[in-house]
């Protein structure tokens, strides 16, 4: 199940250039943001469930329940979330620049975006996550929100 985003990741990215075409040159220059999408959407993918185990299970109410404040639960699991997520397609970064042909210093800078990038989506996507929890298909509706 943890695996799921990063082969949609990986996917997305050696896929893409069967779309554009081989151009190396091409490929090199629209790479980062072929990159940032492809994470964005892995990430979403593995958001939706973010709160819904927990909702199933009945854990969110004891979760609500205890004497912690319910943003410092909502930002640990915003944070292992990340840790499970995020940081493997941080640390897929590279081999995916190598398949676009991205020079070394264009990996750095897109690296340092997508360790910014991907826990800044998890906190905006959160209260999405929570409104759409109990609903069957509510990965969809996120996307929309």
């Amino acid at each position: 199940d943890i695996a799921g985003p990063l082969w949609f990741f990986l996917m997305v990215i050696t896929l893409f250039p069967l779309s554009v075409g081989p151009q190396p040159q091409l490929l090199a220059r629209i790479a980062p943001g072929i990159i940032q999408v492809a994470a964005l959407l892995a990430s979403l993918l593995a958001l939706e469930r973010l709160f819904r185990d927990d909702l199933q299970d009945g854990s969110l109410e004891q979760l609500m329940l205890l004497p912690v404040p319910l943003p410092a639960v909502v930002l640990a699991k915003v944070l292992a979330h990340w840790a499970v997520t995020g940081l493997p397609l941080i640390m897929l970064s590279p081999l995916v620049a190598l398949l676009l042909g991205m020079d070394v210093y264009g990996w750095k800078i897109m690296a340092l975006t997508l360790l910014l990038g991907t826990p800044a989506l998890g906190f905006l996507a959160a209260p999405g996550v929570a409104l759409t929890a109990g609903l069957r298909r509510g990965g969809v509706l996120l996307g929309i929100l």
